[in-house]
């Protein structure tokens, strides 16, 4: 298993960017798919985007796609979500979440499929 730390979230004023990293710690970091999800105040955890283990794919929730990047270091055992023109329905808490995955994979949205989960990092944006 690999344990993860996010941190890069904010108070941004709508239309602003954050980069949200999340670190991971453990063996085979680069066996890992990862993704990120939100999750708002009395809402269900929703996904946002992930990358393949390799980075050589990435996919990402119609909310968000063309506004975020994902992206991988597998040297540095860390992933980011680059968010640009923030809007305040992105507000929530974000998660990074991995999961052990074959080589072959595709990019995966579903929630329960990953687990082993960060502790969130809260992004606000203000209107």
């Amino acid at each position: 298993q690999v344990q993860l730390v996010e941190s890069g979230g904010g108070l941004v004023q709508a239309g602003g960017s954050l980069r949200l990293s999340c670190a991971a710690s453990g063996p085979g970091f680069s066996t890992y798919d990862m993704g990120w999800f939100r999750q708002a105040s009395g809402t269900e955890r929703e996904f946002v985007a992930a990358v393949t283990r390799s980075g050589g794919r990435t996919c990402y929730s119609d909310s968000v796609k063309g506004r975020f990047t994902m992206s991988r270091d597998n040297a540095k055992n860390t992933v980011y979500l680059e968010m640009n023109s923030l809007e305040t329905e992105d507000t929530g808490l974000y998660y990074c979440a991995a999961r052990r995955a074959p080589a072959w994979d595709t990019c995966r949205r579903e929630r329960l499929i990953y687990d082993n989960w960060g502790h969130g990092t809260q992004v606000a944006v203000s209107s």
